[in-house]
């Protein structure tokens, strides 16, 4: 068993780290993985055992099932996790749709509710902004200022677009309009930046083109029963204060249209005294981001089987 550690976070990542076969030797290992799977599958009606370990990528990356599917497989990786240590995380975060596996795993919400509140978030995003006609791209290696003036410089009211997550130094998310997005990447590579990509996310996640989404899951979280957090939880449009039970469903309708601060957020947990953050779900791109805002915080993933025990063994004291 791993022995409780101070100054440690966990932090859980959102759309764009989907893939096929994610959380197979997890699934195969782990009786609490597969329970996770089944429990929530059987709410929502769906086989996410299927949708994860074979569904095709395009499957994947539509936002009805990206959402599900990520939330899902955090929170059994974050199941196994609390089965084989001891560790009281400082403070926990998580990057746009990974806030609520982290509200789940500070004990705020329940997981009979988490699920069907996700699922309604995914729809109404997909349904607000009909797949094919939203976009995000990631800029790197231009600062802000740059993105931000080459949105305003290409928005406009039939095409909007804005830069909504500020992930590292040089790294900017813009969303919006699908044709906006691509002028904006067409813009951006022409003034030198270093590398552009489109993601695989089929709604414009974190702008105003999404205010429909959020004044319908306003209905939805009016019936959910917040709790007392067992750790605090930083949100990501306001890293400045931390969920409680009673902001936590203003903030998580703000954060549908508001843009994702990690880098802010990681910052935070840095000036918290945090020393090592541990990232609980898929493609370790948590970790990419971090190491480029923060290069003293040790950073660790458990993703699979391997990882899990990798991060065991060094976290062994």
């Amino acid at each position: 068993m791993i022995t409780a550690i101070s100054k440690i976070a966990l932090v859980f990542p959102g759309q764009g780290t989907q893939h096929t076969g994610m959380g197979s030797s997890l699934f195969a290992e782990f009786a609490s993985v597969r329970n996770v799977f089944e429990r929530a599958g059987s709410l929502l009606g769906m086989d996410i055992g299927r949708l994860c370990l074979s569904g095709s990528q395009a499957k994947l990356d539509l936002t009805i099932n990206t959402q599900i599917a990520v939330l899902t497989l955090n929170i059994a990786i974050y199941s196994v996790f609390k089965e084989k240590t001891t560790i009281k995380p400082k403070v926990m975060a998580g990057h746009s749709l990974g806030e609520y596996s982290a509200l789940y795993a500070a004990g705020a919400v329940d997981f009979d509710d988490v699920f069907p509140l996700v699922q309604a978030r995914a729809l109404y995003h997909q349904e607000a902004v009909p797949a094919g006609v939203g976009a995000m791209a990631a800029i790197v290696g231009m600062n802000d200022d740059a993105v931000k003036k080459i949105c305003v410089e290409i928005s406009n009211p039939r095409a909007q677009v804005a830069p909504v997550i500020y992930n590292a130094p040089g790294q900017v998310v813009v969303s919006g309009h699908a044709t906006a997005v691509e002028k904006v990447m067409a813009a951006a590579k022409e003034k030198g930046a270093m590398k552009i990509v489109r993601l695989p996310i089929s709604a414009p996640c974190h702008c105003s083109l999404l205010k429909s989404a959020a004044d319908r899951l306003a209905e939805n979280l009016e019936k959910v029963e917040f709790k007392n957090f067992l750790a605090p939880v930083i949100p990501n449009c306001d890293p400045g204060i931390f969920y409680t039970r009673e902001n936590a469903r203003k903030l998580l309708l703000r954060q549908i249209v508001s843009p994702v601060m990690w880098r802010q957020t990681v910052e935070k947990m840095a000036d918290l005294g945090v020393e090592t953050i541990i990232e609980i779900g898929p493609r370790r791109t948590l970790c990419g981001l971090i190491k480029r805002i923060n290069k003293s915080i040790k950073l660790y993933s458990i993703e699979d089987v391997a990882s899990l025990y990798k991060t065991m063994e060094i976290l062994n004291v």
